[in-house]
């Protein structure tokens, strides 16, 4: 928001430079992102005045000799083009090594081998309008009173000797997000006393008889005011009014259209007339919008509304849409000659919607969507009552309307102890000096011993709960500089360090990079599409997600109740991008409603998921990945089929089993699903995708605490390969399991080969493992590991049927 610093003027006495203010803004939590200098570029430009002007013969050039007062010399030559230059003009002159605004630099050169000492200005080169500045926009020099002071500096003639604060508001600070609401803040920072602006107006006994006004919608507008003008008059704003709509970036249109803009600017509260000799009717409805209504905006722009839009109508159609734009069949014109004038607060979610639906984001809905207050509204008619009648332009009548849903015409009263304040901010603030602070913040205070009853200000819809609202009210207008760092009451001094979650976490991660992933960080917000993507069933424990009231975009409206869809959708942007090979990993919560319709905060479960894609991918090797990641946390995995999820392939898929509980599963993308996934032609040899996801929580319940260290046996380990044929049920995991089952001194078991042949009989298979043996306490002798590899045969035949090649 701009505020110029001119303009604070008229409301607080300052006695502080542009700069020193800027530093107590920021003190009292107001963030100034820029400190505008209007003048900062123009630098050696002076009044000068024209004592002499020759036209040059055969040119459209003119000779002039200028004074430029004592300093800058009474007689410099210039020459110029201008054809409205005359003798005796007071004009801008740009001398040598003077700079114009964009940087432009102007030097004494000669022109048609005359010297010329620099140059006479316009108002476009000084950077001016016509609402900046008066006669700015004529073509040729401007011409300036002839009272001003030849060597005066040309910012302190045309105004340009003036700041503009570009303020940054919290959304918490609605009350703000106007130059009154930032004066109020500089007079209490100050410790000065703030002039209100004038809101004095006196009604004509005339008052219009079929005029009327009706909420239909008091969720969605709480208070209307309306009132009636008549003999209205369109014409010119004041200079006054017109250089302060252009300081804060807006032009001047007319009398009665700029009276609005401005008490949205001074005041905060947007406003809107309507002209009464365009209205079908003399009844004003505020409703919802009927489906497929229409209305074209004064910008000349047709929506097609539904219920979700508030509207302003005259009886019969919308002539507004409301807090965001009027009708341009209720325009004013230069032929209006009776107007109404609304004032009203909007609820801020219906404003904000109805805007970003319709892509119409204006100024008015700015400020509706940071919220208004049942005071600015009032404010602000009275404000442009005062100015109608200040300026001329209209007869005020008796006809006014003040609609409301019932919301209370009083500040927010609480209790709050001087004791607990402190408590809060953990000094000892003077009781009297909380006391100003709150008076000079136009709190109502009633104190008795330690105990104040306060009343906020009505325009403070912000405070909310007591004591930590005022302490911070408090300490922004003490000093921050007042704190004293202190430990809170449970604080410990500790050796500091990782504790022991955080320090699994971060074990986890460095093993996962050291198998070859990098780690992600995505949105914990997707959409039903991203489920509909992995072909998850409607009926899927995994569709019951809380989905968020005011998303971001139509592209994230659920928290993920799975990682899997984050993984891909960004194995999916690296192949679209030509990133054809890569792995990636996310150890982040997934969102798991405990009750639906949702009532309660949900449960948050911590996940690992990974992905890996690329032609060098396969599913050994992914689940050598997770071999390593259970051996850093003395794990050892089991895998059974993953038959069941819908998005992987169900013949190259796994469950991780850890202590007969399941606590991940992994593999290859479903075929069906990588083709609807619509990737690039040049990057499908590449559409090799492995998604996997783990609980985190379930596998550390498995993990030991600490890793005890185990010493390599000092006896050589005995290598035997077997080529076992079994039936093509039985898996590869199922005869592992027997085998370590069968011989305890068993310890790597390696699958090398498969074969299938006519040879083996029909549903055969061969499966070839190199087995390793691991002594104890001796070495191993051939006869024993005999007796082991018989045990393990004959324990492999009784249990899976399965017989040495």
């Amino acid at each position: 928001m701009k505020v110029p610093y001119s303009w604070l003027k008229q409301y607080v006495d300052l006695d502080c430079t542009p700069q020193e203010l800027e530093e107590k803004l920021f003190g009292c939590g107001f963030e100034v992102e820029e400190l505008i200098d209007l003048g900062g570029e123009i630098s050696k430009v002076v009044v000068g005045v024209v004592t002499k002007c020759e036209p040059l013969e055969g040119t459209h050039l003119f000779v002039c000799q200028v004074d430029c007062g004592e300093e800058y010399g009474h007689g410099l030559q210039i020459l110029t083009g201008a054809p409205n230059v005359y003798e005796g003009m007071h004009t801008p002159a740009a001398l040598d090594g003077s700079t114009l605004p964009g940087g432009v630099k102007i030097k004494a050169r000669p022109m048609r081998g005359l010297p010329s000492n620099g140059m006479l200005c316009s108002g476009e080169e000084l950077g001016l309008n016509e609402d900046l500045y008066p006669g700015s926009e004529v073509y040729g020099l401007l011409d300036l009173p002839k009272d001003t002071v030849p060597g005066t500096p040309i910012q302190e003639v045309v105004g340009l000797n003036d700041y503009i604060f570009d303020i940054s508001l919290t959304a918490n600070r609605a009350d703000c997000n106007s130059v009154l609401g930032i004066a109020r803040e500089v007079a209490a920072v100050l410790g000065k006393p703030l002039k209100m602006p004038a809101l004095d107006y006196t009604c004509s006994d005339y008052k219009h008889p079929d005029l009327d006004i009706q909420v239909g919608a008091y969720d969605l507008c709480p208070r209307y005011l309306g009132h009636y003008v008549r003999n209205v008059t369109t014409g010119t704003s004041p200079a006054w009014m017109r250089r302060n709509l252009a300081l804060c970036g807006l032009r001047s249109i007319s009398n009665l259209v700029d009276i609005t803009n401005y008490v949205m600017l001074e005041i905060g509260q947007p406003m809107h007339a309507f002209d009464m000799d365009t209205l079908e009717s003399c009844k004003i409805i505020v409703r919802q919008a009927q489906e497929g209504e229409k209305i074209v905006t004064l910008d000349e722009k047709e929506f097609t509304l539904s219920p979700a839009n508030l509207v302003i109508c005259d009886g019969n159609k919308p002539v507004a849409l409301a807090g965001v734009m009027g009708g341009l069949n209720s325009e004013i014109k230069d032929t209006t000659t009776q107007l109404l004038f609304e004032s009203a607060k909007f609820a801020r979610d219906s404003i904000r919607k109805t805007a970003r639906s319709l892509g119409q984001n204006t100024d008015a809905s700015s400020h509706y969507e940071k919220g208004i207050c049942e005071y600015t509204t009032e404010l602000g008619m009275a404000r442009a009552l005062h100015l109608i009648q200040e300026l001329g332009v209209g007869e005020i009548t008796s006809s006014a309307f003040d609609c409301s849903g019932g919301a209370p015409r009083t500040g927010k009263a609480f209790t709050a102890t001087f004791s607990g304040i402190n408590k809060i901010l953990g000094i000892d603030v003077p009781r009297e000096t909380v006391l100003d602070i709150l008076a000079r913040l136009s709190f109502e205070v009633k104190a008795e011993g330690d105990t104040m009853e306060v009343v906020a200000p009505r325009w403070r819809e912000d405070i909310e709960i007591g004591e930590p609202d005022l302490a911070e009210e408090v300490i922004r207008e003490y000093g921050y500089q007042h704190i004293v760092p202190t430990f809170l009451p449970s604080a410990q001094v500790t050796t500091g360090g990782l504790n022991p979650d955080q320090q699994r976490r971060a074990k986890l991660k460095r093993t996962m990079c050291a198998q070859g992933y990098f780690e992600a960080s995505t949105m914990a917000f997707y959409a039903d599409s991203d489920l509909d993507a992995l072909h998850i069933p409607a009926d899927s424990p995994l569709r019951n997600v809380i989905r968020i009231i005011n998303p971001i975009s139509s592209n994230l409206t659920i928290m993920r109740p799975l990682l899997a869809p984050s993984m891909l959708n960004v194995v999916v942007n690296n192949l679209k991008k030509a990133n054809n090979a890569g792995r990636i990993f996310e150890l982040s919560n997934i969102y798991i409603p405990k009750e639906l319709p949702v009532a309660q905060l949900p449960e948050e479960r911590l996940h690992l998921g990974f992905a890996a894609f690329g032609q060098e991918e396969d599913f050994f090797r992914v689940k050598g990945d997770m071999e390593a990641l259970g051996e850093a946390f003395g794990l050892t995995f089991q895998y059974d089929r993953a038959s069941d999820v819908p998005f992987l392939h169900p013949g190259i898929s796994a469950y991780l089993i850890c202590g007969g509980e399941k606590v991940g599963w992994f593999g290859k993308l479903a075929n069906d699903v990588t083709e609807e996934l619509k990737l690039p032609k040049d990057s499908r040899a590449h559409q090799n995708i492995y998604l996997g996801e783990l609980d985190f929580r379930a596998l550390m319940a498995h993990a030991a605490s600490c890793l005890k260290y185990c010493p390599v046996s000092e006896y050589a380990c005995v290598r035997r390969d077997l080529a076992l044929v079994a039936d093509e049920s039985v898996t590869c995991g199922q005869m592992v399991e027997a085998m370590k089952k069968a011989c305890p001194s068993l310890g790597d078991v390696q699958l090398f080969d498969i074969y299938r042949g006519a040879n083996l009989g029909e549903g055969k298979k061969s499966m070839a493992f190199n087995l390793r043996f691991m002594p104890c306490d001796h070495e191993l002798a051939p006869e024993e590991v005999d007796r082991f590899i018989k045990k393990i045969l004959g324990d492999l035949k009784h249990r899976l049927n399965v017989e040495i090649r």
